[in-house]
């Protein structure tokens, strides 16, 4: 059964009914930018000891769409656990390319390296997740330590990363797999799919993929790559990831959920009895403590 919630803003403060943390909405991460260049940071209700680690997620929506409310439970329950959680919008195609795009995303996660103390956050204890297109994004930040570096990021801030259903992490490997399956069953090639949105030019497509930039001895944090396993897509590409990242010395888990679909899969985590919100608390809780 679906809850619903009925908030009142107070200030820089959100209180709900059923929610355990505090949001500070709309931060901007880009001084006078655009309308996009926000992000909401969720803050545990009772003050902690210490800094906390911090969880930062990339909505999905195909780079075209989406918005940083779509977090689900997320918040409460990793605000509950210790975490402070930030969620970011960003410029989307075709507005704007998928390099600026990224970019944006990187300047959020440079806004929050310098910034996340004041909200009680480690600014060396950077974890960083996303759904869907999201996936592909943090998986590509956590893997070419350009995008980072630019923004002045040590790449050995973050501790680890989480793509949720992701099917973009070798953009080679399914443009061949969707076209092909598009001539085989007649249907009509795409406008602008993937070969479109990653600039339409194949060493683009190599660049964009996370699996390019794996290698070992660069400081690539571990992975809990979680996917629908009812999807061929995203079970090949989060299989494909994860036995890169191993065959570099990477530690990764690859946990795949029957029982669920693309969107759900995402709005599950935190709920008490899913298998995904464990797999992701096994991850989590032994990095926390390091």
């Amino acid at each position: 059964m679906n809850r619903r919630f009925v908030f009142l803003i107070v200030g820089p403060l959100l209180v709900g009914s059923a929610f355990a943390q505090k949001q500070s909405p709309n931060v901007r991460y880009v001084d006078n930018g655009h309308p996009r260049h926000v992000l909401d940071v969720y803050t545990p209700e009772k003050p902690a000891a210490g800094p906390l680690p911090v969880i930062f997620w990339v909505h999905g929506g195909g780079w075209q769409a989406g918005d940083k409310s779509d977090v689900a439970l997320k918040p409460k329950v990793l605000t509950e656990r210790g975490f402070v959680f930030v969620s970011t919008n960003y410029r989307l195609l075709p507005e704007v390319g998928m390099a600026e795009l990224l970019g944006d995303v990187a300047k959020s996660l440079g806004w929050v390296h310098r910034n996340i103390a004041r909200y009680g956050g480690d600014p060396a204890r950077i974890f960083v997740g996303g759904h869907s297109s999201g996936a592909q994004v943090v998986a590509l930040l956590a893997t070419d330590a350009r995008y980072l570096q630019k923004e002045g990021v040590p790449f050995t801030v973050l501790k680890g990363c989480i793509p949720v259903d992701g099917d973009t992490y070798d953009i080679p490997k399914i443009i061949m797999t969707a076209e092909q399956r598009q001539a085989l069953y007649g249907g009509k090639m795409f406008t602008f799919g993937h070969r479109q949105k990653f600039g339409n030019d194949p060493e683009k497509h190599i660049d964009f993929s996370a699996v390019t930039h794996v290698a070992s001895g660069k400081g690539i944090p571990p992975f809990l790559i979680l996917y629908f396993s009812g999807n061929p897509d995203t079970r090949a590409q989060a299989e494909r990831l994860g036995a890169v990242l191993k065959a570099a010395g990477v530690p990764a888990t690859v946990h795949g959920k029957a029982d669920s679909n693309h969107s759900r899969l995402n709005d599950d985590l935190g709920k008490p009895d899913d298998p995904a919100t464990k797999e992701l608390y096994r991850f989590l809780d032994p990095l926390i403590r390091k």
